[in-house]
């Protein structure tokens, strides 16, 4: 029953979003608009019955920042953007918007514009009545909302579709719709739930990048739900994964990639090896014939991990003289410049590693070769063999 019960609101919220997030008052001219404000979340927490959706969620996202929420199906990020939008309520922690406490502030008072996965837009209404229709719930005169709508419909890619009706748009061009809607209000806040799901691949890279180019353009402080690791490492400034409610690690791209803090966000933003590896003295850990730093948590002494590595973390030399372990290869995979190679080591363990396709080219099912580690400081987890 609860299940339903969120899934009907959801629903609902999604048809009056846009309504919601825009009160009857005063349009905002050009002058108006804000450079971006920062957003913080402190504690929140929230349940549904016995589930657990957030546990003491704590983040904050500076003025004009991008910050992707990240995360396994039922891990809390669109509970989260929910709460920031007005539509749940926390039952416990604190929001505040530019440093004003607004968790019980109502939605409709928050400045926020929202994007939903399924676009929402009336169907009822053309291209530029639907852009337009924040600032009519706002009393905008006539011709400051036709200008408004005519402006944005341009900035995102749309000149000369005011008059085209949500049927006679493809997805793509209805989410744009959707974008340039919430952007009307010119909202202190910009809220994306899955945007680009809905879209098929080419028109997702599009989308994507159009959506990066107007955030720095306009500056505006956005949140962006997705549960696509490529587009969250490709678009935001940083990157909060989440796990059961709660905030595993929020970092730029880069560092989530190369420096996970955890072996959850390691294994769940791109591919991860699993190695036995043995702990030695010094923090130092022996793997596949080397010895490698352990970053982060390490067991102590002679205790049997798994050592996580990523493919390109891993080096394959094909002649006799090299030292490490010695593998065979089961399968190459050619993607282009990379090629990804599943090995298999004399000990039993299996691997990928990813080279230049230009070096793999010898590298043929069955192929010998040897296996090594680059010397990078690598994640460990105790394990019970």
């Amino acid at each position: 029953m609860t299940t339903t019960a969120r899934t009907d609101t959801t629903d609902t919220t999604a048809s009056t979003g846009t309504a919601a997030a825009t009160a009857p008052g005063t349009a905002a001219t050009p002058e108006d608009q804000p450079g971006g404000v920062g957003l913080r979340l402190r504690g929140l927490q929230r349940s549904f019955g016995a589930t657990t959706a957030l546990d003491g969620l704590d983040l904050d996202i500076t003025p004009g920042e991008l910050v992707a929420l990240l995360g396994p199906s039922g891990c809390g990020k669109t509970t989260a953007l929910r709460i920031i939008a007005g539509f749940e309520s926390a039952d416990r922690g604190e929001l505040l918007i530019g440093g004003e406490d607004v968790t019980a502030v109502p939605a409709n008072r928050r400045d926020i514009g929202m994007v939903f996965q399924s676009y929402s837009l009336f169907p009822t209404m053309t291209a530029a009545e639907n852009v337009a229709y924040g600032l009519r719930v706002r009393k905008a005169p006539k011709a400051e909302r036709a200008a408004r709508a005519g402006e944005l419909l341009e900035l995102v890619g749309l000149p000369g579709r005011e008059k085209h009706y949500p049927h006679q748009l493809s997805g793509g061009q209805q989410q744009r719709v959707a974008l340039a809607r919430a952007l009307a209000i010119r909202p202190r806040i910009l809220l994306l739930d899955e945007p680009l799901s809905a879209l098929d691949a080419k028109v997702r890279l599009q989308l994507r990048e159009e959506i990066r180019r107007l955030q720095l353009e306009l500056g505006i402080t956005t949140v962006f739900v997705t549960h696509d690791q490529e587009e969250a490492l490709s678009m935001a400034d940083r990157v909060a994964v989440m796990r059961d409610g709660r905030l595993e690690q929020c970092a730029p791209p880069n560092e989530l990639y190369e420096r996970p803090a955890t072996p959850f966000v390691a294994e769940f933003v791109g591919t991860m090896n699993r190695l036995p590896g043995v702990v030695r003295d010094s923090g130092t850990v022996e793997v596949l014939g080397r010895r490698l730093p352990v970053h982060g948590e390490c067991p102590g002494s002679g205790r049997e991990v798994d050592v996580l590595l990523r493919p390109e973390g891993l080096k394959v030399h094909t002649g006799a003289e090299a030292q490490g372990e010695p593998a065979t290869v089961r399968v190459a995979t050619f993607l282009g410049g990379v090629t990804r190679l599943l090995l298999s080591t004399d000990s039993g363990a299996e691997a990928k590693a990813d080279l230049p396709s230009w070096e793999a080219e010898t590298l043929t099912p069955g192929a010998r070769c040897t296996l090594t580690p680059h010397d990078n400081p690598v994640l460990v987890e105790e394990v019970a063999r």
